[in-house]
């Protein structure tokens, strides 16, 4: 246990190990100091009002009370908490890192390990449960609201355990030929883990976002004769379009940093890993402003609760809106025109096309 050790190097402060590990320290701000605080305000900002946004609209939104939108608000409260975690971050980093006592650099660095961990996580198990629901082809998820809270509850516990686990013991404290130096408490067998575990996320996803394309395109082409609903292509091109968006936006965002962590854990002397590290950091903390933009700007319905909380929203629901949460179109009086005979309905519910492009 950290917190009891009792080994010699635990009462250095932390610009001991970074010495030790050759990861250069000094009080004085650097021009890729400016980049990191300069680069990192903005964009935590960005993503605490993405997301703060996304779980408003979850909130109040009847309709989206079902399984995917849950797992969709846990994965904006983890990726809200990633950009908080960040924000302390930035402020606890560079030259202000000399002032660290060994307990609060383990304290930030287990904020962003949980608030990172969650995120892909949360990435996962979305991923999992369009794989049910389209393969059982169901608008929602049969999953209950139990099993969901216990899913919810499952994402956080292994979060908190990857970010607590080198506070408890898998360090290098008391083991300086074992640190790191992206990290210099942190030991090399840790940063190997959990980049290979994020590695292994990632490759599930791909997995599980190809089955799913491969078996929508192959029922679109045996129903495409046997149905007249324009909607079967439209559909597989909306889901490749979405694929490709979490893949590449996951491998852009993530891959750099991952990279970094397994150069460095496997001792990579030539490979300049503390040239480019903060800048992966940055990279990979996008990826919490990409997810509410991938798997929520995509959503028809999202998009014009967004439009409600941002102008007007009490107004404009009680007029758009009836109790269930169905949207109630304006009925134009007058003379009806071929135009307002073709968009047939006002009352008109939400499209399932707006769930199977996630």
């Amino acid at each position: 246990m950290l917190f009891n050790s009792t080994c010699e190097a635990y009462d250095n402060p932390v610009s001991y190990f970074y010495n030790k590990t050759g990861k250069p320290i000094t009080p004085n701000w650097r021009t890729h100091d400016f980049i990191v605080v300069g680069l990192g305000l903005p964009i935590c900002v960005f993503i605490i009002l993405a997301n703060l946004l996304v779980i408003v609209a979850i909130i109040i939104n009847r309709q989206f009370h079902f399984p995917i939108y849950y797992l969709l608000g846990n994965m904006a409260a983890a990726d809200l908490f990633a950009g908080i975690s960040y924000l302390y971050l930035v402020f606890h980093t560079g030259p202000w890192t000399i002032g660290l006592t060994i307990k609060q650099w383990f304290i930030r660095g287990a904020l962003i390990n949980m608030s990172l961990t969650a995120s892909v996580v949360n990435l996962l198990a979305v991923a999992v449960e369009r794989h049910q629901t389209i393969f059982t082809m169901q608008l929602h998820s049969t999953m209950t609201r139990k099993r969901v809270v216990m899913l919810i509850v499952t994402i956080w516990l292994v979060a908190v355990v990857m970010g607590l686990v080198p506070t408890m013991g898998w360090n290098c404290v008391c083991d300086l030929s074992t640190c790191c130096m992206v990290a210099p408490l942190y030991s090399r067998s840790f940063l190997v883990s959990w980049a290979i575990l994020n590695l292994t996320a990632f490759f599930i996803m791909v997995a599980v976002y190809t089955h799913i394309f491969i078996y929508v395109r192959r029922r679109s082409r045996v129903m495409s004769p046997h149905t007249d609903q324009p909607s079967n292509n439209q559909t597989v091109i909306s889901l490749m379009k979405t694929m490709s968006m979490i893949l590449g936006a996951f491998v852009i965002c993530w891959t750099p940093g991952l990279v970094i962590l397994l150069l460095d854990g496997l001792s990579c002397s030539e490979c300049q890993v503390l040239k480019y590290e903060k800048y992966c950091l940055v990279l990979a903390e996008c990826n919490s402003l990409v997810n509410p933009i991938i798997y929520s700007f995509r959503d028809e319905d999202m998009r014009t609760t967004y439009k409600r909380i941002l102008c007007f929203p009490w107004r404009r629901m009680r007029q758009h809106e009836g109790p269930s949460g169905i949207r109630f179109e304006p009925v134009k009086t007058g003379a009806p025109s071929e135009k307002n005979s073709n968009n047939s309905t006002s009352l008109e519910p939400s499209s399932p096309q707006s769930l199977l492009s996630l």
